[in-house]
């Protein structure tokens, strides 16, 4: 089971997430209203999803590459009610992955995730094939330089 943490400030929509994320099939293992608090989720959790509000990371931009250098293999999510092309462009350069439009359809959101988890299994899966076929190319190349 995926483990998520949700920071947010509005309690509200906190509960309206958990709710969803749980209802798919989620363990929501933590969830705040701070980005502070919500790193030390991440420290005590290791979570394999972030959903973060975009008011906390417009506060502090800092928090994404925090959450992309301490945990490179979570996945992030922006929460908001407004995206626009910037903020989308914006987002993408900091390093989110996805975005997740309030108010929350709950097949919306869970579709929205999964689609994104298996994107990132298909970008891995082809770096390993990349990786295993280079490592082949330079073994083969070794054994006709040896003849």
């Amino acid at each position: 089971m995926l483990k998520a943490v949700i920071i947010d400030g509005s309690a509200i929509a906190r509960g309206l997430l958990n709710t969803v994320l749980l209802d798919g099939g989620y363990d929501v293992v933590g969830q705040t209203h701070t980005c502070a608090s919500g790193l030390a989720l991440l420290l005590k959790h290791n979570p394999h999803i972030v959903c973060i509000a975009r008011e906390q990371i417009e506060n502090g931009e800092d928090v994404v590459r925090e959450i992309k250098t301490g945990w490179p293999k979570a996945l992030i999510f922006m929460v908001s009610s407004e995206f626009d092309a910037a903020t989308i462009q914006a987002a993408h350069a900091m390093g989110v992955n996805g975005f997740i439009v309030k108010p929350f359809k709950a097949d919306t959101v869970l579709n929205t995730i999964r689609n994104t988890v298996i994107a990132m299994v298909k970008r891995q899966r082809a770096a390993l094939a990349k990786d295993a076929g280079a490592d082949q190319t330079e073994s083969d190349a070794g054994e006709a330089g040896d003849a």
